[in-house]
């Protein structure tokens, strides 16, 4: 079925008031009246629709509600670095259908390409997200935000999750997958520790200067490696995201 977002206070007990937008995308799409389509509140609750006005596509009319499926149970968010061309674009996108709760974009030393109007890049990188969240059936609509300089999203990274992970190309000695075995071992084992959050933080394409690892372990965080092969700046993200939503069975 089709799927569109609406926002919680658009929704009454029997009815949906749909944006220009989506009211314009339904008149393209020629909806019958008697076919289903989804509208979700972005909160993780599903309402199954048909329209209410067939002349203007104006608003749907509620059939039936549940909650989304599409969520997974641990919250990742994600700190990316800035780069170059449609890089962030690519792991924007495939971030969000992983099931990425949030995407922090920032800026370490050696990013080559910062974009000179940040507010403009962050509203392209947020329309992507909403598109894909349609796509993927997701529940909620994955927040993009510019969070500054690299110190500041490192004390961001600590404080908004129980396990924040940052991944360094030149570690050799902790790999991800120990790191998540310990945390989130195999079904039957024992889990010591309840982790419902992880913050996970790539580099540019220049990596991370030794400075800005040695802060980030002094404050606490795992230095982690994702193997022996070194990825690109949009792929690092996306499979360190596609670990952690494997090992906590949300794929």
């Amino acid at each position: 079925m089709f799927r569109f977002f609406a926002a919680p206070q658009e929704i009454s007990a029997e009815s949906i008031i749909l944006s220009k937008e989506d009211s314009e995308h339904i008149r393209a799409l020629r909806l019958r009246p008697d076919e289903l389509f989804i509208v979700c509140d972005g909160i993780g609750t599903d309402y199954v629709c048909r329209l209410g006005d067939r002349d203007h596509c104006t608003y749907a009319r509620i059939v039936d509600k549940h909650p989304s499926l599409g969520e997974p149970s641990i919250e990742c968010k994600v700190f990316m670095a800035y780069s170059k061309g449609e890089r962030l674009e690519f792991a924007v996108q495939k971030s969000v259908e992983l099931g990425v709760h949030e995407i922090i974009l920032f800026e370490s030393e050696r990013c080559v390409a910062v974009p000179k109007n940040i507010k403009k890049k962050t509203e392209r990188l947020q329309k992507i997200a909403l598109e894909t969240a349609k796509m993927c059936n997701r529940g909620v609509i994955p927040m993009v935000t510019a969070g500054g300089k690299f110190d500041a999203i490192i004390g961001e990274a600590m404080r908004s999750s129980e396990l924040p992970l940052f991944f360094y190309e030149s570690e050799d000695k902790l790999h991800i997958k120990t790191v998540l075995e310990q945390y989130f071992p195999p079904p039957g084992e024992q889990n010591k520790k309840k982790i419902k959050s992880v913050s996970l933080i790539t580099g540019p394409e220049g990596g991370f200067e030794p400075h800005e690892v040695g802060l980030a372990q002094s404050m606490g965080l795992h230095i982690v490696s994702l193997g022996t092969r070194v990825l690109r700046s949009e792929t690092a993200p996306v499979i360190a995201l596609a670990a952690v939503m494997y090992q906590t069975n949300n794929l």
